[in-house]
């Protein structure tokens, strides 16, 4: 048995300088798990696993040194470790040792030799550059101070963590010798297993210190952070704890004077709901709910959900409404202040303002007027002022206004609410809506409706109906209040882009009041009497003397956008004045410089590129030449319309009919019945193709990125396949549309001003429409009109008569 530790624990040999080291070493390999030891310092260790126990009976046959090295819990062994002395060992009753050692220089493994039951590894000393070493004497004061501020980093450490004793702080401020100084704050550090290693691999006393002290700053600064957030918490607990015991005082000291500030408290809640003059049925259960909430503890769960539940109720209009604006002439002028054209929709506010100006809605605005607000659903391509025009709406009848998007809803929580019993419920968007509102009767715009969702959580749609059925949403219901909620005088509006994203249910509920889009003069129209001005001001050029001209707005339309709407021909303006903004500001114009109202400046068609960069359009995939096979359609989309050639070819084969283009399923049943009709024609045409039954056809729709759908290409696909069979193309210049029978009718279609508008942005001469569509070419703007021919077809024989010569008929014998 070795001697005792008292003489070791810090050394009774005062050791100044570390030993040099100049030969590799072999020893025992120690492998201890997750701990670090370091020299100058001694320890004791209890050896456990078989490997340690090996390795300490090996050394014990030795010198009694063994080289002791971190063991990972991940399997990993670090190549640095420490040569220690085995001081004391003691063999414990289940043969495991409990031993002291000493750390006497830190080394490096270069090389390892497993035997049976241990390892021997050899060792080379971490070079410790004994000439960075510096003692009291004969060094630098830079050196100095870098050993004071390890040991006053140290002291503030060990005050901060309350875990170093007194001995070890006394003999990190004792020493003299910097690598004893290291060790020792490095050994009783409450630093990670990986930041040890690392301290303990530097090379250089002076560089281990740096590292040393940068470490110790950063963990006085975490300790500092760590006890900054304590006392903020348990300052915030103390505050509540104190509130709450000064609450109960003041409890009992009311009910010994004979008033209580809570119950005051309470009957004034009861009071201001009553003031909102809500049904009695609601008033009831605000009262259910505060009889309830007096009987809880303040800083109770339920007494918070109770609270909040109160201050909706109380926060709800029940009988507020704000009187309408009833006078035509200014609603008028406010709907075309704000937005040029659209006449269906603004006549049918019109016409919902008159009716309340008979029925004297303007002398009763409490719910005695039974003018309930309808739903009205503006559809039409993006960018044609459907959402703006909600707002306009508002103002024009001297209503509040409040948005919904609904574009990507997929919850049916977020119309309905969640119930009040789960942690942070809320209404859903309508009675939020509502209180935002602060009135019964506002417009709400329901953005998007086309854009709905459903996953699990249920259909938002369907949520939708209660609240767009006039027979129902009187009495609508929110899971959040639990109570009926009227919601018939609130004017509904909401917009879509198509019909087709709609439930047929939900659309039902709805007054379809279409937003086209807009015609090249329109878009000029709407360019000078809105969008310049508008965007003149946003830039800071208002008062300058700026000018676009017609020729200039008219080829932006043309040649930089492509749309139904004007949110594109918008952002060219804007970039267009943003960049003569820029040029004013270079040429000396703005704030510190010479007044913006003189700046002058006068766009014109042909310094538009220099502006604008190269033209973004000419016109969509369409051949201005003769092609045999090649014709001519026109298709709807919600961004608009758009020209569509349709081509075709034949080859010998089985009678095949190739499709591509990326059609779908109606479209490809449109090309089958053309064809089919047109093979009942062989014995009245004289067909180039003498056996159909022998030859294959292609029929292709360029652009095949693109999904395409709808039976409104019938006629133009017949005609294609006419040219083709007849090896004769038909006459330029000519778009068609109409949904074509296997009789050969054709039937009319929708969409029909959007493709009109793109007949006429592509310079398309003539267009052949349905007759059915004859009413509805009737009703069009003078400037469609006047800009484009049309002939109607009642049947497919009358579209070919005007699409090619006689020369297709076979001569009558």
């Amino acid at each position: 048995m070795k001697k005792g530790l008292t003489s070791l624990l810090f050394g009774t040999k005062k050791e100044n300088h570390p030993v040099e080291f100049n030969n590799e070493e072999s020893f025992v390999l120690l492998p201890l798990r997750d701990m670090v030891l370091f020299p100058n310092t001694v320890i004791p260790v209890f050896i456990i696993e078989k490997k340690g126990i090996a390795a300490v009976e090996e050394s014990l046959k030795r010198d009694y040194r063994i080289f002791a090295s971190c063991h990972r819990k991940d399997g990993r062994s670090a190549t640095v470790g420490t040569v220690v002395r085995i001081i004391q060992y003691m063999r414990l009753p289940d043969n495991t040792f409990r031993v002291v050692l000493q750390g006497e220089y830190r080394g490096k493994i270069t090389g390892q030799l497993r035997h049976e039951n241990y390892t021997l590894v050899n060792v080379i000393p971490i070079e410790t550059n004994l000439k960075d070493n510096f003692e009291t004497e004969g060094s630098s004061a830079e050196e100095l101070a870098l050993m004071r501020a390890v040991q006053r980093s140290f002291s503030q450490y060990a005050e901060l963590s309350k875990k170093i004793g007194t001995e070890t702080q006394q003999a990190v401020e004792q020493t003299d010798n910097p690598e004893r100084l290291a060790n020792l704050i490095c050994n009783s550090s409450q630093l990670k297993v990986d930041k040890k290693l690392e301290l303990l691999a530097i090379a250089g006393v002076k560089k281990r210190l740096e590292a040393i002290l940068e470490t110790l700053e950063r963990e006085n600064e975490i300790f500092g952070i760590q006890k900054n957030i304590s006392g903020k918490v348990k300052s915030r607990m103390e505050k509540r704890q104190r509130e709450y015991y000064l609450h109960e005082q003041l409890k009992e000291i009311n009910k010994e004077l004979g008033k209580d500030r809570i119950e005051d408290e309470f009957a004034e809640m009861e009071k201001n709901i009553e003031a909102k003059n809500p049904p009695p049925e609601v008033m009831a259960r605000a009262k259910k709910e505060i009889a309830k909430l007096r009987k809880l503890q303040v800083f109770s769960p339920e007494a918070g959900v109770l609270r909040a539940y109160l201050e909706w109720i109380n926060d709800l209009p029940w009988s507020e409404y704000s009187s309408d604006s009833c006078s035509l002439d200014d609603a008028e002028k406010i709907l075309n202040e704000d937005h040029f054209g659209m006449k269906k929709a603004k006549d049918r506010i019109m016409e919902f303002i008159a009716v309340r100006q008979l029925l004297g809605a303007e002398e009763n605005n409490n719910n005695d007027y039974s003018v309930k607000g309808p739903i009205l659903c503006f559809v039409g391509p993006p960018g044609t002022g459907k959402t703006s025009l909600g707002k306009s709406v508002a103002r024009a009848l001297g209503r509040n206004f409040a948005r919904i998007s609904l574009g990507g809803l997929r919850d049916e929580a977020e119309i309905r609410g969640h119930r009040k019993t789960y942690v942070g419920a809320l209404p859903g968007k309508i009675i939020q809506s509502m209180r935002k509102a602060g009135t019964m009767n506002p417009v709400i715009l329901l953005d998007e409706v086309d854009k709905l969702s459903s996953d699990f959580r249920g259909d938002p749609a369907n949520a939708l109906l209660e609240v767009l059925d006039p027979e129902q949403n009187s009495s609508f219901s929110d899971h959040y209040i639990e109570l009926p909620y009227d919601l018939s005088r609130v004017l509904f509006i909401t917009t879509a882009n198509s019909l087709h994203g709609i439930p047929y249910p939900l659309l039902d509920r709805m007054e379809i009041i279409e937003i086209p889009g807009y015609g090249e003069n329109e878009k000029l129209s709407i360019a000078k009497q809105f969008l310049v001005p508008k965007e003149m001001a946003e830039n800071g050029l208002s008062n300058s003397q700026i000018r676009i001209t017609e020729d200039a707005l008219r080829s932006i339309i043309r040649y930089w956008t492509m749309e139904s709407g004007v949110r594109g021909l918008e952002r060219e303006i804007a970039r267009c004045i943003r960049r003569i903004a820029r040029k004013a500001v270079r040429e000396g114009f703005g704030i510190n410089g010479k007044p913006v109202n003189e700046y002058k400046k006068t766009v014109k068609n042909t310094n538009l590129e220099k502006l604008l960069g190269r033209k973004k359009y000419k016109r969509d995939v369409f051949f201005s030449d003769a092609r045999i096979g090649v014709s001519c359609g026109l298709a709807w989309t919600e961004s608009g319309g758009a020209i569509m050639p349709i081509e075709s070819a034949h080859f010998k084969g089985n009678g095949e009919l190739i499709i591509t283009g990326n059609l779908g399923d109606v479209m490809k049943e449109s090309a089958r019945i053309a064809l089919s009709f047109l093979r009942s024609l062989q014995p009245d045409y004289a067909f180039a193709v003498k056996e159909i039954g022998k030859t294959d056809f292609h029929v292709h729709v360029p652009e095949g990125a693109i999904p395409k759908d709808g039976p409104s290409a019938g006629i133009a696909i017949a005609t294609s396949l006419m040219s083709t069979l007849c090896q004769k193309a038909p006459r330029t210049g000519i778009a068609m549309t109409g949904e074509l029978t296997l009789t050969g009718r054709i039937l009319s279609v929708g969409g029909l001003k959007e493709k009109l508008l793109a007949a006429i942005r592509n310079r398309i001469e003539k267009v052949i429409l349905p007759l059915d569509n004859r009413d509805e070419w009737d009703d069009m703007d003078k400037d469609i009109r006047s800009s484009i021919e049309v002939e109607f077809a009642d049947n497919a024989i009358e579209a070919f008569s005007l699409l090619f010569n006689k020369s297709i008929k076979k001569r009558k014998n």
